[in-house]
Formats: C-alpha cells, structure tokens, sequence
C-alpha cells in the first residue's frame, strides 16, 4: 500500500496536527509519497514567500523523506478518463486536484486528504488522515 499525501495534508503535517502526525507514524516512510503536482505546488507556495526560511527548511526536510512520484503517461490518461466522468456526472475538481487525484487511481495509491470533494472521484482510495480513527 502507498500513500499520495494531498498539499493540505502536508500543510497539516507541517502545522504537525496531531491526528495527522499519529497517522504518519503507523505508516512506514517508504509508503509515503507525494505527486508530482503537489511539489509543484508547494514550490509555488514557497515562491510566495520568501522569506519564510522555517518553512522552507520544513519542507525541504519533508522532501528528504517522501518520494515524488513523476506523473507519467498512465497518470495522464487516466485523467482524461476521470474528468470525463466527473464532467459527465457534474462533480469535476480543481485542475490541480483532478490531476493528483488522477495520479493517485493511476499508481493505485490512496489520497491522503481532507478536502472531501475527491469522494466523488470514482476509482479513488481515499483517507483523511485530519480526522481521529
């Protein structure tokens, strides 16, 4: 089993939420990874702000420790084929989110969120690790 972590779930891992920690410490840290469209995002949140060197080095410590998984073709074509099912349902995503959550049923990973829109997501294994279990 392999974990996707949303970037809200790691803005919530870097606030160290304590749900959110206790469900990382029950995974290994080889299970964990992230897209890559969340490291585009958070490369983007970073560029934002500069002069935040705490997190900066959070994150850079965090990038340490979770793998990036490349999107690839099979990502992409399963994109294609969720947002034409989301369209056709009326329950589409985010550009961002529908590429991650595409990502996550292409590599057979659960999303690790706690935005409950990917519920609709149709082949998506999803959990959110905010909540207590």
């Amino acid at each position: 089993m392999i974990y996707l972590l949303d970037t809200n779930i790691i803005s919530h891992l870097l606030r160290q939420h304590p749900q959110v920690m206790n469900r990382l410490q029950s995974v290994p840290m080889s299970a964990l990874f992230i897209s890559a469209i969340t490291h585009a995002e958070m490369m983007y949140g970073l560029a934002k702000k500069p002069q935040a060197v705490k997190l900066q080095r959070a994150v850079h410590e965090l990038l340490l420790r979770v793998q990036i998984l490349p999107f690839d073709e099979e990502a992409a074509q399963t994109y294609g084929r969720l947002k034409a099912q989301a369209e056709q349902s009326g329950k589409s995503l985010a550009a961002l989110d529908m590429l991650i959550a595409a990502h996550a049923v292409a590599a057979d990973a659960v999303l690790v969120s706690n935005d409950a829109a990917f519920r609709h997501i149709q082949d998506l294994k999803w959990e959110d690790w905010t909540e207590a279990v």
